[in-house]
């Protein structure tokens, strides 16, 4: 959705922006303007029908995740969740975010081959258009697999979420000569512009330094943790996606921000550009996502990066078993300069904590 000049004052999704800045006095929080762009119904990235999950740019997507290049991803994740089903005693599974669908088949597929059979595959997921995509794809398990478009009250089971918390609105903070600001959007001529105001808001920690200094703060998944374990009175959950433990986010040399855009398989820094068009992320303060769900009862299982999750879930030895092909695409799962290292994984129990397969070598919750 490329926008001729002059023509962005005209969009459905623009339109809505302006009427919301209208009534918030000509200023948008960065937090504010991310959700819209994103989840406006119908207009939002997440919620029209563009095509965004696939391989390659020539299919009209914009990106790639992990259940897309290869089904060993979801092979060695189902590892984990039978063992979290068996220890907690649960047979649903839930997932946020379920993408293209690709993950909930090969956890359904997987989970089958080894017997442990779940009564119900759940699927919370705001957006119409892929949840249609999902259906097509998960047609086949019948009414096993059922669609949510919120959390229930109480629930059990297993939970998962594959680069989810990175597409919940932050809000941004700026230091500029040792004052910190919120950055919130204007509009601007015929498209948006930055403008700072002050703010009693700040990271969770200091960043040293003198230097002016771009950063998130993350609301909004802190409070979904929170609710999650609100609502999750027997079972487990398993985020995985790309991040850091807060003294790494919140690093002197790491003051440009982490708010990225996607795009046709093209990264770029800009979210005020081809509103509704492209993805929105921030990177997870994963400390904070781990304080969020033991503050609100939840025991932290481990924390590792992605690489030795799921080798320690068999991922090599099913490498070994697989096609060439297939054990090219899974190497980046794991290899440290693709995804192994970038994307973490950070699991959580309701109820009695154990000694989680996933984490069993190269724990890092220490790092927290």
């Amino acid at each position: 959705m490329k926008l001729e000049p002059g023509a962005e004052r005209a969009h459905p999704l623009t339109r809505i922006i302006d009427a919301t800045l209208a009534r918030s006095g000509g200023w948008l929080p960065f937090d504010r303007f991310m959700a819209l762009a994103l989840y406006a119904p119908g207009l939002g990235y997440y919620a029209n029908d563009s095509r965004k999950f696939g391989q390659m740019p020539d299919t009209g997507s914009d990106f790639v995740t992990a259940p897309e290049m290869t089904p060993l991803f979801g092979q060695a994740l189902a590892v984990q969740v039978a063992e979290a089903l068996e220890k907690t005693g649960t047979d649903v599974v839930w997932e946020f975010g379920a993408g293209s669908g690709a993950l909930a088949s090969q956890l359904l597929d997987a989970l089958d081959a080894m017997g442990r059979r779940v009564k119900r595959y759940r699927i919370v997921d705001l957006s119409g258009s892929l949840r249609a995509r999902q259906r097509l794809t998960l047609d086949r398990f019948g009414d096993r697999v059922e669609w949510l478009s919120a959390l229930p009250d109480a629930m059990q089971g297993v939970v998962v979420g594959n680069e989810v918390l990175d597409a919940m609105p932050v809000q941004l903070l700026v230091r500029v000569k040792g004052r910190w600001f919120e950055r919130g959007v204007v509009a601007h001529g015929d498209g948006w512009a930055w403008e700072d105001r002050p703010t009693e808001l700040r990271p969770p920690v200091e960043p040293e330094g003198p230097q002016d200094y771009l950063t998130e703060i993350h609301p909004q998944a802190e409070a979904f943790i929170r609710t999650l374990a609100d609502r999750l009175t027997q079972g487990a959950a398993f985020f995985l996606d790309y991040g850091f433990p807060e003294a790494e986010y919140y690093h002197p040399q790491r003051h440009m921000g982490t708010v990225m855009c996607h795009k046709a398989h093209q990264a770029d820094p800009d979210p005020l550009a081809d509103l509704g068009a492209k993805d929105i992320t921030a990177h997870v303060n994963f400390t904070g996502i781990a304080l969020a769900g033991q503050d609100a009862g939840l025991h932290v299982l481990g924390y590792c990066n992605q690489a030795r999750f799921l080798i320690n879930c068999g991922l090599a030895s099913k490498m070994e078993q697989a096609p060439l092909a297939q054990r090219t695409l899974a190497a980046r799962l794991i290899h440290e300069h693709e995804m192994g290292e970038l994307f973490k994984v950070i699991g959580f129990a309701a109820g009695e904590p154990w000694e989680a397969i996933g984490f069993a070598e190269g724990d890092r919750s220490h790092t927290l």
